[in-house]
C-alpha cells in the first residue's frame, strides 16, 4: 500500500502530480487557519499536554436521527455535514469565531482495488467552517457541503505530510491545524457470532485524549434500514474541561440539531442553545429582579 500511494502521489517536484495539485489545493484552504480555536475552557491551556482525558455519553434519539436525515437529504447534504454544521454552529456561538476547523477521519479507500485488501488506510482532513454573516443553517450547510466535497477530492495527502509541508506554529500545548475532531461510524456493524455466545461494539474511554475535544458517534439502523438513533461519547482533555462542562456542551449540541431540524432557515445567531435549567434560573432571577424594591 505504502508502495502504491508513492506512486500514485508522486513527487512534489513535479507540479503536475498529484501531490503537487493537492497541497497546492491544501496551502489555499488552509491559508490564514487561526494557530489555535478560542474555545470556553474550565483551565487554561498548560504548556504541554499530558494527553489524560475521559468521555461523557452523548445520545441522539431515532425520531431526532430521522429529521436530521431528511435535512440532509432535501439539502443534498450527508447526515456527516449536518452534524459538522451543527458543531461549526456551537462552538461559534461560545465565542469560538466564525472560522471553525475541525478534524475529520476518511477511509483512505478511494479506489476499488483496496476494497479487498485488510488494513487500517485511515487518513484525517481539516475541513474549515465558515460561520460568519449569520447564516441560516441551510445556507451554513450549503458552505459545508461545498468545502467538504472539495476536501474530499484532495484527500490522498497523507495529515503529516500536510503538516510537514504548511509547516504551521508548533506546540506541545495542542494539535497542530485543528483541536476538534468530529467522527461519524456509519458503516454496517461487524458482528461476531458463536454458539451460546452475543457481542456488541461499545464505546468506552481508555483514558486518553488525542485532541481537546472528539465527538465519535454511531448510526445505528433497524431491520428494515431506518434511522435508529445516534449514540456515541464526547471525549475531552482533562487538562482544559471538566466533566461537568462537556456534559453541557453535549447537551447544548442536541438542543441545536433539535432546533435546525425544526427550522433549518433560521439564522444561526437566534438558535437558542439555554438549556431548560438555564432558562429556568434566568426567570427566577429576572422575577426576583423586577420584584425587588428599587429602594
Amino acid at each position: 500500500y505504502a508502495l502504491w500511494q508513492e506512486q500514485l502521489l508522486g513527487s512534489t517536484d513535479q507540479a503536475d502530480s498529484l501531490i503537487a495539485r493537492q497541497l497546492d489545493y491544501w496551502t489555499e484552504a488552509l491559508k490564514g487557519l487561526p494557530e489555535e480555536m478560542e474555545l470556553p475552557t474550565d483551565y487554561p491551556r498548560p504548556a504541554a499536554t499530558s494527553h489524560k482525558g475521559g468521555t461523557v455519553q452523548l445520545q441522539i434519539d431515532p425520531v431526532l436521527h430521522d429529521r436530521l436525515t431528511e435535512l440532509a437529504r432535501g439539502n443534498r447534504a450527508s447526515l456527516f455535514m449536518v452534524l459538522q454544521a451543527a458543531l461549526a454552529v456551537l462552538f461559534t456561538r461560545l465565542g469560538a469565531g466564525n472560522d471553525i476547523p475541525l478534524g475529520s477521519p476518511i477511509s483512505g479507500r478511494n479506489d476499488d482495488a483496496l476494497d479487498g485488501l485488510i488494513g487500517l488506510f485511515i487518513n484525517t482532513l481539516v475541513v474549515r467552517t465558515d460561520t460568519s454573516g449569520n447564516p441560516g443553517f441551510e445556507e451554513l450547510l450549503s458552505r459545508v457541503r461545498k468545502v467538504s466535497l472539495e476536501a474530499y477530492e484532495h484527500q490522498d495527502v497523507p495529515f503529516e505530510r500536510l503538516v510537514e509541508i504548511l509547516n504551521p506554529v508548533r506546540s506541545r500545548a495542542r494539535h497542530p491545524l485543528f483541536q476538534i475532531m468530529l467522527v461519524l461510524q456509519n458503516t454496517p456493524e461487524a458482528s461476531l457470532k458463536f454458539p451460546g455466545l452475543s457481542s456488541s461494539l461499545q464505546l468506552e474511554s481508555v483514558g486518553t485524549a488525542k485532541f481537546d475535544l472528539t465527538w465519535e458517534l454511531n448510526e445505528r439502523r433497524n431491520a428494515d434500514g431506518a434511522p435508529d438513533g445516534l449514540e456515541g461519547i464526547v471525549e475531552f482533555s482533562v487538562d482544559l474541561f471538566k466533566r461537568d462542562t462537556v456534559e453541557m456542551l453535549a447537551a447544548r449540541y442536541v438542543r441545536i440539531l433539535e432546533s435546525v431540524a425544526s427550522e433549518p432557515s433560521k439564522p444561526i445567531g437566534e438558535i437558542d442553545i439555554l438549556l431548560p435549567e438555564e432558562r429556568h434560573d434566568l426567570a427566577n432571577d429576572w422575577l426576583a429582579w423586577s420584584s425587588s424594591d428599587p429602594d
